[in-house]
């Protein structure tokens, strides 16, 4: 039993994982946030409401949302060289996970700025307050709770990706399970790595739904 783990180089793999996740989930809101408040805001009806501009944004985001995360890993090949120096290892999966995930992750946000009270948005009109006002001062605050769980969902999404990084290459769990459990024909490095997972999704759903539940209350 586990004859073929190699506890350490799993511990590696787990780091590498948690890595890319994290450092992919921060790019994917930096980008993501700003995207889906500005599809809410050029939406018909909205304060700055423009349609050409939303259909572009959301030609792009759909675009990105409906190619395969397996091909888009194998796309995205030469401009993660150009962006990191590198298409392999932690670096080298980033720049496909936020290409991937950023789009998501906006469709989220809009989603839950439409499910707010339209009353906020027109208090603050009626006060005087601009656009950037209004989103930062009215808007994101109301949306906290629904933005931290649309970012709790994006992450394990993320999660899942990073795995399928290792397919070419890109390091971390999903590598070791390409390589040596399915390569190598090893069942218990991908049982192991596949248990590592579940665990690493599962305490990231509990901590997440616990913080969303303190914000709730408050």
């Amino acid at each position: 039993m586990m004859a073929n783990v190699d506890w350490g180089m799993m511990l590696g793999a787990t780091v590498d994982t948690l890595l890319m996740t994290g450092f992919s989930l921060l790019f994917t809101v930096i980008i993501g946030l700003p995207v889906g408040v500005l599809l809410f805001l050029t939406s018909p009806g909205q304060v700055i409401a423009n349609r050409p501009v939303y259909q572009s944004v959301a030609f792009v985001v759909n675009v990105l949302r409906s190619v395969p995360f397996l091909i888009l890993l194998i796309v995205m090949i030469p401009l993660s060289r150009v962006i990191v120096g590198t298409a392999l290892g932690v670096q080298g999966s980033i720049p496909p996970l936020v290409a991937s995930a950023a789009p998501f992750f906006a469709r989220l946000v809009e989603n839950v700025l439409r499910e707010l009270d339209p009353g906020v948005s027109e208090a603050c009109r009626a006060m005087g307050a601009t656009s950037r006002q209004t989103v930062l001062w009215a808007l994101l605050p109301e949306a906290t709770t629904g933005i931290l769980a649309a970012t709790v969902v994006t992450g394990i999404t993320l999660v899942g990706y990073s795995a399928m990084s290792g397919v070419i290459g890109g390091g971390g769990l999903g590598d070791l399970a390409v390589r040596y459990g399915y390569q190598r024909y090893q069942a218990d490095v991908m049982v192991v790595t596949v248990v590592i997972l579940v665990v690493m999704v599962q305490i990231f759903q509990v901590l997440g739904d616990r913080w969303v539940a303190k914000l709730n209350r408050r």
